[in-house]
């Protein structure tokens, strides 16, 4: 089953699994963090696994950002979207943030 859209273009997005198994990747990560600061681990530690997680989550922004790019991006420049590439540049202004 595809995810929804919220706009007019209807494509696959290749990367759903991926960014799936990524997601619950991150979220055991973010597990094994919580279970180091309730087991009162060093900081510097929590911090440095706290620093990969940020990082992986970005890739896997970057991962959804390139897709969406290859298909909802390519078919609304086609049928000249304007509101969908408004509302790409404002995701990438807060994800860049």
């Amino acid at each position: 089953m595809e995810p929804a859209h919220t706009h007019p273009h209807h494509h696959p997005h290749t990367q759903t699994k991926a960014v799936l198994n990524r997601m619950a990747r991150l979220i055991g990560h973010m597990q094994s963090v919580r279970r180091m600061v309730e087991e009162g681990r060093d900081c510097s530690e929590v911090l440095l696994q706290l620093s990969a997680v940020d990082a992986a989550l970005k890739n896997v922004g970057k991962i959804i950002l390139k897709d969406h790019m290859e298909h909802c991006i390519f078919d609304a420049v086609q049928d000249n979207d304007r509101e969908a590439l408004n509302r790409l540049e404002q995701a990438i202004d807060r994800f860049m943030r």
